[in-house]
């Protein structure tokens, strides 16, 4: 019995070189698909480095009023209020600038990640088959550390603004895709059966009863690809974007409390403030309109 437990303990599976061949796939879309990855390039460079230059164009009391003129007309004084404070506070730590590039990094991210995952999330719910072969996948990417990501980004795009980009778009994907299709799916079948029986087509089901009745988890996942984003400005600076994520990997390597500091709490208002905006949208479907009136006449 010894013997055969010291033959097995000398036993090792022969090694399997997946790493190797991701490597291999790498390398042969490098070479066989390098001018389209030349244009992602140009293309989200430039989105980034206008929206950028956008929102520092104005000067920082300017582009703070407006900030909190915005919160004040969505939602209420005491949110208002609180982003004229806390963007001043952004503006006297001198982490305005940062934040705006940071905050054009996450829009142009979590725009690309919504226009490729709302389809994809319908598309999942209305095809089953579609749904089996994408859900391993997200779960790979949702399991996957985010650090990983930078590896195939970098090789692709070398260091800069656009490695952050679709490192982000990456990490960022999965709950839009989810809760797109979860959303699809709870729709009432009844309802979309009487559409059916009225002989309406399927995509004026899709506009005009599926989505619309799928709004509310649909925006709960674009919420929560805007906070995935904005979890990723850390990793985005390491790859060389330019934001808050620079200056907290600076503090970092450098044990530099104070900028660590002042570049976290900006991320944290930064990312307050967009939540709450993005809460407004849901806020404000028909469904939810909807829902409060029957409460209030109920």
């Amino acid at each position: 019995m010894s013997e055969a437990v010291l033959h097995l303990a000398q036993f090792e599976l022969p090694r399997v070189p997946v790493g190797n061949w991701f490597q291999a796939v790498v390398t042969w879309l490098n070479d066989h698909v390098g001018p389209l990855f030349d244009v992602i390039y140009l293309v989200l460079n430039s989105m980034v480095t206008g929206l950028s230059y956008a929102l520092t164009w104005l000067p920082n009391l300017a582009m703070v009023l407006i900030f909190a003129a915005l919160a004040l007309w969505l939602r209420s004084w005491q949110f208002g209020l609180f982003s004229l404070i806390g963007f001043a506070l952004i503006a006297s730590m001198r982490e305005f600038n940062q934040t705006m590039q940071t905050l054009s990094l996450v829009l142009v991210a979590s725009v690309l990640a919504v226009l490729i995952g709302v389809p994809l999330g319908i598309s999942m719910a209305r095809r089953p088959a579609v749904s089996a072969a994408v859900r391993p996948v997200l779960d790979l990417m949702q399991t996957m550390p985010a650090f990983v990501y930078l590896i195939p980004v970098i090789f692709f795009f070398n260091i800069g603004t656009v490695p952050g980009v679709v490192a982000t778009v990456i990490f960022a994907l999965p709950p839009g895709v989810r809760l797109t299709e979860l959303g699809i799916r709870q729709v009432d079948k009844e309802v979309v059966e009487a559409g059916e029986a009225f002989g309406a087509p399927q995509r004026q089901i899709l506009t005009g009863i599926q989505l619309p009745l799928a709004m509310p988890s649909i925006m709960a996942g674009i919420n929560q690809v805007i906070m995935l984003s904005l979890s990723m400005v850390v990793i985005a600076g390491m790859v060389g974007a330019p934001g808050l994520g620079t200056d907290i990997y600076q503090a970092v390597t450098r044990v530099q409390l104070n900028l660590g500091f002042e570049a976290g709490l900006s991320v944290v208002i930064l990312a307050v403030y967009v939540d709450r905006i993005t809460a407004v949208l849901t806020d404000r479907s028909p469904v939810a309109r909807a829902e409060r009136k029957a409460a209030k006449t109920g």
